[in-house]
């Protein structure tokens, strides 16, 4: 359990098909932020922590190991007709143990390139999905779909595309609960521009791109505000670096922030600097929520924005095309506006839970009468 994408993915999956009137239950490997209880209160449907990592640290093999027999337990007691894992790691540990336990239909996933992601796993990975042990792995966009069969060699055929939506509640542009109290938390001042961003903290994300453009926008636009929401290896790094680059004042870290989509309906402009990305969630959301978006030109983003369109794409760890996005948006006010209407208004028609959890029931089905 922990913040990100491909979790929030899995829950709003299991919250969808838990409303439709399905038995769900949602597993995870650990409870890496401690937030198990939490989330419970939160969701209806049953959440099981498997406990192969203690709260806040780090799996070693011994303890993985050890582990794998109460995954098996679990998956045999229930006697689950599908199985979906949500990560490589995911996937190289629970579809294996699925097929011992004789889980009808098992359903890899893949999101984008798993960072420092062994060569050892990665051929078992592509093994392991391409084998009988995995009935079909889903792709969470096209390019994703290309990299998984081109560069981890898994099996085309073994490979379904079904993008990532988000609910249509998220995508309602409204007054954020409390105006006040968020304006005073970013020290936002009347007239000034608030920038936003979401995301893990790691290399990845290219935060320390984002970064580097900041200060000649804030030459031009000194009351320009950057809020950057979530937390990560590289906090301290970053923070080290906004300092270097006398960002105090300009750049604030909010960490796991509580409510993104307040933060979202005060932003001007939400920038995405990846590395590489599969479909993100973030992007989802801040298109959804009618904000202009900047973001790097890599993998499934360039499926979501089309430049000058949708959105504004410039090429991944170029700090000086970022500076220059984001100031053609706060120099061109109707641009942006347009450009976050159409941004919202294309992920409201292509990228909506309701379409994407349908595309997962019908695969699931298809795939259990498949068995019968």
């Amino acid at each position: 359990m922990a913040t990100g994408g491909a979790q929030r993915v899995l829950l709003d999956q299991a919250a969808w098909f838990y409303e439709h009137g399905y038995h769900v239950t949602a597993a995870f490997l650990y409870d890496q932020e401690g937030v198990h209880q939490v989330w419970q209160e939160i969701y209806p449907f049953p959440l099981v922590n498997l406990n192969i990592c203690p709260p806040g640290g780090r799996t070693n093999p011994l303890r993985t190991f050890s582990g794998l027999p109460r995954i098996y337990r679990f998956l045999r007691n229930h006697r689950f007709d599908i199985i979906e894992t949500f990560s490589h790691y995911a996937n190289l540990l629970v579809l294996p143990l699925a097929w011992m336990a004789s889980v009808p239909v098992r359903v890899g996933s893949h999101h984008g390139r798993e960072a420092n992601f062994p060569n050892l796993l990665n051929r078992l990975h592509s093994f392991i999905i391409s084998s009988s042990i995995t009935t079909c792995m889903v792709a969470v966009s096209q390019q994703v779909s290309s990299y998984a069969a081109l560069e981890e060699n898994i099996r085309e055929d073994k490979i379904i595309v079904i993008p990532n939506g988000i609910q249509a509640a998220d995508n309602r542009l409204l007054a954020p609960s409390q105006p006040v109290a968020l304006r005073a938390e970013l020290g936002l001042q009347p007239g000034a521009h608030l920038v936003c961003s979401v995301g893990y903290l790691t290399e990845q994300k290219g935060h320390r791109f984002l970064l580097e453009a900041i200060p000649l926008v804030i030459q031009k636009y000194p009351g320009t505000i950057f809020a950057i929401a979530g937390d990560g290896p590289l906090l301290k790094e970053l923070k080290g670096q906004a300092e270097a680059l006398n960002l105090a004042g300009a750049v604030i870290f909010l960490g796991n922030h509580s409510n993104v989509a307040d933060l979202l309906s005060l932003a001007d402009i939400f920038v995405l600097p990846s590395l590489w990305e599969g479909l993100p969630i973030a992007l989802l959301e801040a298109m959804g929520a009618g904000v202009a978006v900047v973001a790097s030109q890599v993998d499934g983003v360039e499926e979501l924005i089309v430049d000058n369109q949708t959105g504004l794409l410039v090429p991944p760890s170029d700090s000086q095309a970022l500076s220059q996005a984001i100031l053609r948006l706060l120099e061109e006010p109707e641009f942006r506006v347009n450009l976050g209407q159409q941004g919202k208004w294309l992920v409201e028609k292509e990228f909506n839970q309701d379409q994407m959890c349908n595309l997962y029931r019908n695969l699931f089905e298809n795939l259990l009468e498949g068995r019968q």
